[in-house]
């Protein structure tokens, strides 16, 4: 018996892992083939930084801007804004869709948000919200949102966990840097950025009449 349960423990253990393999990498350049390209600023933190995922567990959409300004110039304190739309469709509906019956929500908040930097270590998130937009449906309640992890200064990535209290736990977002903020500073898309999502799903297999 013992040697039987370890067998499945070990075959549990690679599958999981396999599972891991497979999903989370592809998960995370799903999300980078979405963005805009990035722009290079001054600042290491400062501008205008962009996220977009589709969350297939809850069936809706999440793009999410964040607005970072420093507290004062030099300082480590951070202070901004979130503004988030979600809507509820299928995953081939990047942008939200125009309402129809099949839309049950969406809808978009915005955050006064505040966060501080260390290194390239950052933290920026809210603790209230606002609705600013209802484009279809319902409201559900929300959770504000807290993004924590660390800048890519080579790539101008924000690579987070967001933990708002709710259903998000160490869930995993992708920020680019996409404006820069200092007055007069032009925002320079020189560095790399694959622009065209790929495919959401495999090509499916013919069922023949089965399907």
């Amino acid at each position: 018996m013992l040697d039987r349960a370890l067998r499945i423990a070990a075959v549990g253990s690679v599958a999981a892992v396999v599972l891991f393999a497979a999903n989370a990498p592809a998960s995370i350049e799903e999300q980078r083939a979405r963005l805009p390209p990035p722009a290079t600023c001054t600042d290491p933190v400062e501008g205008e930084w962009r996220g977009k995922k589709w969350e297939g567990r809850y069936g809706n959409w999440f793009a999410v801007v964040l607005d970072v300004h420093r507290a004062a110039p030099g300082s480590n304190v951070l202070t901004g804004r979130i503004n988030a739309r979600i809507w509820y469709a299928t995953e081939r509906d990047v942008e939200p869709p125009p309402c129809n019956p099949s839309i049950r929500r969406d809808y978009a908040v915005e955050m006064p948000a505040a966060g501080s930097i260390e290194g390239n270590a950052i933290r920026f998130g809210a603790s209230t919200y606002r609705i600013t937009a209802i484009h279809c449906g319902s409201v559900e309640h929300y959770n504000p949102d807290n993004f924590s992890g660390v800048i890519d200064p080579s790539i101008q990535e924000f690579q987070s966990v967001n933990n708002d209290g709710g259903r998000a736990v160490n869930d995993p977002m992708v920020f680019r840097r996409v404006r820069c903020f200092n007055p007069g500073e032009r925002s320079q898309r020189a560095l790399p950025a694959v622009v065209v999502a790929p495919p959401l799903m495999p090509p499916s297999r013919s069922r023949g009449c089965s399907r």
